[in-house]
């Protein structure tokens, strides 16, 4: 017993300033947050002592999910989360197999495709603002203006300002920051297969399309969750990309982090930290059952 105390002594007391820290302004803020959900602090008076708050329990969350306007927010949500997925990981991953056949350049064409990542959400939000203006005919500037000149005016469309799909809009501009990121994940995970089962697999007399389906696709599947899940999270979570292109915020293109930040704004502290609170719930259903998978396999 004494010699086992003595082993996790010392690893313990390196670790405990990162535990209290985490357990402070991680943990501690997160109850704090989830207690300030349960409070009718809705305006700026109870914050300042002049009304005093009482405890509704899920009062507010049940308020915000029976909202229309919330639940089109999270309408926006499921699409644009739904729509980066699928283009950040079909576009990373056709990269990558197209990096990973040995080709001239390989290196320029991967500093091409992951240069949109170093970009800040905001610095690119502000390009793509100009680029998706939904400007028409004489008043066309960006992509409108580039359809207008091929003789593809067809293609002019309102972009972000558009009620029924302005948040696929959003979407574009964070598929191209992302995909590189995506494939590079993918390239990693094309190189880390042995070439040995490349080699056995031609003496099988497989043909290409055999070798990548039935042997090295299934490989990547490790590579494919990491990317679902890193990838689904952000999406999540997305906010300063949505505001630096649609600022003010639109109805159109509204998701649930930018509602939290109009509540705060408003000094509704209540329903901000509900709706953190639900964006706290939704992101653990993702991320958790992924840990729980590694940690498994890790033992």
């Amino acid at each position: 017993m004494n010699r086992t105390l003595k082993r996790v002594g010392p690893p313990l007391l390196l670790l405990a300033p990162s535990l209290i820290l985490v357990g402070i302004f991680v943990y501690g803020l997160i109850a704090v947050n989830f207690g300030t959900s349960t409070t009718d602090i809705h305006t700026a008076a109870q914050t300042t002592g002049q009304e005093p708050s009482s405890n509704v329990w899920f009062k507010n969350y049940f308020d915000l999910l029976g909202n229309e306007a919330f639940q089109h927010s999270l309408k926006n949500l499921a699409l644009y989360t739904l729509l980066f997925l699928g283009g950040t990981l079909l576009i990373g991953f056709l990269w990558a197999w197209l990096l990973e056949r040995p080709i001239r350049g390989e290196s320029i064409f991967r500093s091409i495709y992951l240069f949109p990542m170093a970009v800040s959400f905001i610095a690119s939000g502000v390009v793509w603002r100009w680029l998706l203006n939904s400007g028409q005919d004489q008043s066309a500037t960006g992509l409108n203006r580039l359809f207008q000149m091929v003789g593809l005016d067809f293609l002019q469309n309102n972009w972000w300002n558009n009620v029924d799909y302005g948040i696929t809009a959003i979407a574009i501009p964070a598929i191209w920051q992302l995909s590189g990121y995506v494939m590079a994940l993918f390239l990693a995970g094309f190189r880390g297969i042995p070439e040995e089962l490349r080699e056995a697999a031609k003496m099988d007399g497989t043909t290409t399309w055999q070798l990548y389906r039935h042997v090295l696709f299934p490989q990547l599947s490790p590579v494919a969750l990491s990317a679902l899940i890193i990838i689904g999270h952000m999406s999540l979570k997305s906010f300063d990309l949505i505001m630096s292109i649609s600022k003010p915020a639109n109805y159109q293109t509204k998701v649930p982090a930018i509602d939290m930040y109009i509540y705060k704004s408003s000094f509704d502290y209540a329903n901000a930290a509900a709706i953190g609170s639900i964006l706290l719930v939704i992101v653990a259903v993702v991320v958790v059952p992924y840990l729980i998978r590694t940690n498994r396999k890790e033992k």
